[in-house]
């Protein structure tokens, strides 16, 4: 059983030790050093717990910590929907390929109804094809690949307001 859990602020240092993972994985596409204390440490971490519109999520198989997932809300459009973005998306390598990710994702982007703006960067090939495949599951197709002048890559980009579950 795949499921999403509300990271409470008592968890921080697991989700801060997944982080570690997740940013290790990443960084054959992202530039960032490790600090001298041999951490790559998440400067955003604690603001999932003093700002609103964030939220942070394990994600669990049969119980079990197999990744995260840290939903950001960036505003509203101009009919006051909220923009959703996912912020970080991580599934631990002896979980992938089993179609975890999707089902993550797809109740990820269940519990908040609004626009999505799903982005990868530019050099990271596996991450675009991932999101593709999962927005494209999810809507049915019924999605748009945007540019935007202040990121380096693809957004999928949709709303969810009016799907059934």
């Amino acid at each position: 059983m795949i499921t999403i859990q509300k990271v409470e602020y008592d968890h921080k240092s697991t989700l801060r030790n997944l982080l570690e993972l997740y940013k290790y994985d990443f960084s054959e596409f992202d530039p960032e050093d490790v600090n001298e204390n041999g951490l790559y440490d998440y400067m955003y971490l604690d603001h999932y717990w003093t700002e609103e519109g964030r939220h942070p999520f394990f994600i669990r198989v049969d119980g079990k910590l197999a990744g995260f997932a840290l939903v950001r809300m960036t505003g509203t459009n101009e009919h006051s929907q909220p923009i959703y973005s996912v912020a970080e998306f991580f599934v631990m390598k002896k979980y992938r390929k089993l179609g975890i990710g999707i089902i993550a994702s797809n109740e990820m982007f269940n519990r908040f109804r609004g626009i999505w703006k799903v982005a990868q960067l530019e050099n990271n090939k596996p991450a675009q094809i991932f999101w593709r495949k999962a927005v494209e599951r999810y809507t049915k197709n019924n999605f748009q690949e945007v540019r935007e002048d202040e990121w380096d890559g693809p957004i999928q980009t949709f709303s969810n307001e009016t799907r059934l579950n």
